[in-house]
């Protein structure tokens, strides 16, 4: 299930100071398995000090440009961001599993207008969208607004100017930072009035097709909110959460009792015995099953897995529809088991 495959740093490129580009060789017997959509992720397995670590990281290229480039930001009393920016080169080989992810848009040659919201490293999955979206239909505009520090720390700043140029008539971008003063550019926060600004006052005549938000949660909840008092519709609206509340899981205080748990991984099934209190994920890995996961915070859709017998509830979930959850899906590193028996599946999803 998690499957992948050792990959060779072709280059490592300096975005900001605190912020680098990494771009891996894919062999071509390879280049079918790693193909990916705009907007999807990679997950990098790699051992430090004796412990495993697996990141998440959203694809930055375009799936036209024949690359696999991720950005990374080194992130305060982060452990692999901030050796990504410090030691990394060229020809270090990494574990890299396939892409994923739902955060995406797909490519047709329908004509779109699309607005992106974006926060600092929050840019990295919109780069790749932004570009796709445009060069899908010689008609199709893209708006982006992106909240930044400063220019200074802005990732992919050049090649979004580069964007403006080429596509100046169709691309379109609103920069925002919070600690610097420039021409053109707001000061302050991506926040409702921000929203209200681009989509009431400088693009009111665009009607448009799709939002995709990407960065912190508190972010994404206000630019929705705003999105939808102004009419637009929820299926309109995509996000990806790139960080999430630090909420304490209340829920695993009020559970007691234990739950037989069967597992479905790779057509295999594996029994264990889990604490209520534990959350599934970590139970099953626990039991040395290679279950897929990479984040583990409720951020990524790695670990969704399908309910085929019992009840699990999730402590935190900002991914998984209403509808998905009610046919059974969860994101395993937030669920508690509630029955006696659980049956969860990683195949059916």
């Amino acid at each position: 299930m998690s499957d992948s495959h050792a990959l060779k740093v072709s280059s490592v490129d300096r975005l900001t100071p605190n912020a680098v580009a990494l771009t891996f060789e894919v062999p071509q017997e390879l280049q079918d398995a790693y193909s990916f959509k705009a907007g999807q992720y990679i997950t990098l397995k790699y051992s430090l000090n004796g412990r495993e670590l697996r990141r998440a990281y959203s694809i930055s290229s375009a799936p036209s440009s024949g690359q696999m480039t991720v950005g990374i930001k080194k992130m305060p009393n982060g452990t692999f961001s901030v050796f990504a920016n410090e030691n990394i080169k060229a020809g270090d080989v990494f574990e890299v599993m396939l892409p994923e992810g739902r955060f995406v848009f797909d490519q047709t040659s329908d004509k779109k207008n699309v607005a992106a919201f974006a926060a600092g490293s929050g840019i990295t999955p919109i780069m790749s969208i932004a570009q796709t979206v445009l060069e899908s239909n010689p008609e199709n505009t893209f708006v982006l607004v992106f909240g930044n520090q400063s220019p200074e720390e802005t990732m992919y700043f050049e090649k979004i100017q580069a964007l403006k140029e080429q596509y100046s008539n169709r691309f379109f971008v609103q920069y925002i930072y919070s600690r610097s003063h420039e021409e053109d550019a707001l000061f302050g926060r991506v926040e409702r009035s921000t929203v209200n600004f681009v989509v009431k006052n400088k693009f009111k005549e665009t009607p448009f097709d799709a939002f995709y938000l990407c960065g912190p949660e508190e972010m994404i909840q206000v630019v929705s909110d705003t999105l939808k008092e102004n009419g637009v519709s929820e299926e309109k609206i995509h996000f990806e959460l790139f960080t999430s509340s630090d909420e304490e899981d209340e829920m695993a205080e009020n559970l007691e009792g234990k739950t037989k748990v069967e597992v479905i991984l790779d057509d295999e099934t594996f029994s264990l015995v889990m604490d209520r209190k534990q959350l599934v994920l970590d139970a099953v890995l626990n039991e040395d099953i290679d279950a897929p996961y990479s984040c583990q915070g409720g951020v990524c859709s790695t670990c969704i897995a399908r309910i085929k017998e019992g009840k699990a509830e999730m402590a935190k979930n900002q991914i998984l529809t209403d509808g998905e959850v009610a046919e059974g899906l969860i994101l395993t590193c937030q669920a508690h088991p509630l029955t006696p028996t659980l049956k969860v599946d990683y195949d059916d999803v």
